[in-house]
């Protein structure tokens, strides 16, 4: 790939935006990339967990604005045309069924903040820089921003930090809820590693329900919400993983999930 490096280990994807002179802004070459990437893991029985960061000190300055091609510029398409294509990298995103984690140092603005606050999970250092700039140029939020804001930190917040555009820092951001975590940064790539190896060594279909569950649950009645929990509890019981994990705790082991 151009943009992005991929590596795997143990059951750990770490992908790496890797367009470190422009702090990873996100040109079309990269959401291609992204959205190709995200589709993979999604595909690939032996991925069990995924971490986005980037390269050089950056998580990402948003898209790429001096690409000819990129969403903002492409001549040859039109705008609402340019923009689903943004759109599709987001869904691909939350549609990955697998625990994801993002790890954020450096800038995570505009659409790069959106990508991830769209992980699962999100860490990053106390002195990352993370901002919905785009009230700030003139733009209103994308790339998923819009329904994953109110959803992290309540309607009021949201809208302070979209219709301001203000820049808020690692601490600040873990404060309000809007990341999970806020590390000094020689503490960061430990912090991951450990949170991704054990969501690798976790079960596969309790986890990939768990999401579903919960990405579920704001639009779902409370009686949907329980008949829901039954149907993928029912399921767990019926797998292999479970009665491991019941084995493994009448023998006091670590259980070994294989992902049925």
């Amino acid at each position: 790939m151009e943009t992005l490096i991929v590596d795997r280990k143990d059951g750990i994807v770490t992908v790496t935006m890797n367009r470190p002179e422009r702090k990873n802004a996100a040109n079309a070459k990269m959401l291609s990339e992204l959205l190709e990437t995200f589709l993979e893991v999604e595909d690939q029985p032996d991925d069990r967990v995924m971490v986005l960061t980037g390269a050089g000190g950056a998580f990402c300055s948003g898209a790429d604005l001096g690409d000819p091609n990129g969403p903002a510029t492409d001549a040859k398409r039109a705008g609402l045309v340019r923009m689903r294509r943004l759109g599709d990298v987001a869904l691909a995103l939350h549609r990955v069924s697998k625990p994801t984690l993002a790890k954020v140092d450096g800038v995570a603005v505009g659409a790069g903040l959106s990508l991830a606050l769209g992980c699962d999970l999100c860490v990053c250092s106390t002195t990352a820089r993370l901002s919905m700039i785009f009230a700030r140029r003139g733009l209103s939020l994308d790339n998923g921003a819009s329904w994953l804001l109110p959803r992290l930190v309540g309607m009021a917040r949201a809208k302070e930090i979209a219709l301001f555009g203000g820049m808020w820092s690692g601490i600040e951001a873990a404060e309000m809820g809007l990341v999970n975590r806020a590390l000094a940064v020689d503490e960061l790539d430990a912090f991951v590693d450990e949170w991704a190896t054990q969501l690798a060594a976790g079960p596969p279909l309790a986890l990939s329900m768990t999401k579903t569950l919960l990405h579920g649950s704001s639009m779902a009645s409370m009686e949907q919400a329980v008949e829901d929990e039954a149907r993928c509890q029912s399921l767990n019981f019926s797998t292999r993983d479970t009665s491991e994990a019941m084995a493994a705790f009448v023998e006091k082991r670590e259980p070994v999930f294989v992902g049925h």
